[in-house]
């Protein structure tokens, strides 16, 4: 592997075409989330399968929890779709069958010189590409289960990402009630616009105000 492909590193952001032929970037897919990154083998490799389908049911734990998952490998368009539609994943699936990554990286599997994969690797990568953590996958226990996952997901998310990770928090209370949404990039997440944050904004503040000593009577006037 590249020298720089180390936690706290950026990983590249390669533009590959997806399993509907459309170019996709890194970047686009991940977003402002978290996102797993297998570097795969391909169809052929049966621990893929294995690995692959442990995602697959891992998934909607995944998605529900604002994380991303896309799967590289070098195999050709329509191969990439038969490895995708075996295991049932609903996540993107890049090809690479001009071994782009595998050069770039340096990662080619050298002791397999039929198929000449990439050495299998699963990343966590924290928003922008920063890399979290590295698995070798050349032998199957170097792959995360789904638990090793969850715990680089968790460090990944309550450290960094979500800063309202424990509404008891100093502070967090007062910045709702004041309307401040700063503090709650979720709402980003479900897709509130601009004007929906807004008028959150008001609502909360007019909320907050009725709550104070006198605070009624002053929102009647400004009422009138």
């Amino acid at each position: 592997m590249r020298s720089d492909i180390v936690p706290g590193g950026v990983f590249p952001d390669y533009e590959l075409p997806d399993h509907t032929n459309t170019l996709r970037r890194l970047s686009e897919l991940q977003g402002d989330d978290p996102l797993i990154l297998t570097l795969a083998r391909g169809h052929y490799c049966p621990k893929e399968h294995q690995q692959h389908l442990q995602l697959t049911a891992f998934y909607p734990q995944i998605a529900v929890a604002y994380t991303q998952i896309a799967t590289i490998a070098t195999d050709d368009h329509h191969t990439l779709q038969e490895f995708r539609a075996s295991v049932g994943a609903q996540w993107p699936f890049l090809s690479d069958p001009g071994r782009i990554v595998q050069q770039d990286l340096d990662i080619k599997e050298y002791t397999d010189p039929d198929h000449d994969p990439m050495m299998p690797h699963t990343l966590v990568l924290k928003p922008g590409l920063v890399i979290h953590s590295i698995y070798n996958g050349y032998w199957f226990w170097g792959r995360p289960s789904p638990e090793d996952l969850r715990h680089d997901l968790r460090a990944v998310t309550r450290r960094e990402i979500r800063p309202d990770w424990d509404l008891s928090i100093s502070g967090l209370r007062v910045a709702w009630d004041a309307g401040d949404l700063s503090h709650f990039p979720w709402l980003e997440q479900v897709g509130w616009s601009r004007r929906d944050r807004a008028r959150a904004c008001c609502e909360l503040s007019v909320w907050s105000l009725s709550r104070k000593p006198g605070g009624r009577g002053l929102l009647e006037a400004l009422r009138r």
